[in-house]
């Protein structure tokens, strides 16, 4: 197991949670609900990928380490730009641009779960 990845996806989770509280009793009061819908898709692609980050702290003692390390940064990265591109068009859309680096995050996600498969699928 790796430690520092595990305490990640945990501290992640937990913030997923407050973030999805956030979004249920304090955001209805202040920004649109097609905005709240904005802001709970990125709470649901970081619980998501803060799961993925949990278990690949687990797979990393198993497998290739790097290509296991590999994952567990593409999945942080992801969050960073899916989640937090989608918290920032959702409370300031203003700034539409954040748009822009949605889809990119989405990729990080999705090139981090190949890594993922790579590294179970392959020897050490």
């Amino acid at each position: 197991m790796h430690r520092s990845i595990l305490k990640a996806g945990i501290l992640l989770s937990a913030l997923s949670v407050i973030l999805g509280a956030f979004a249920a009793h304090g955001l209805k009061k202040i920004i649109p609900v097609n905005s709240i819908a904005i802001f709970e898709t990125g709470v649901r692609y970081q619980f998501y990928h803060a799961f993925a980050l949990i278990i690949t702290a687990f797979l990393y003692k198993e497998f290739d380490h790097r290509k296991i390390k590999l994952a567990a940064k593409l999945f942080l990265v992801g969050i960073l730009l899916f989640s937090g591109s989608l918290y920032l068009l959702s409370l300031m859309p203003q700034y539409p641009i954040a748009g822009f680096i949605t889809p990119f995050g989405g990729v990080f996600f999705i090139v981090g779960w190949l890594m993922l498969y790579r590294a179970v699928t392959t020897k050490q």
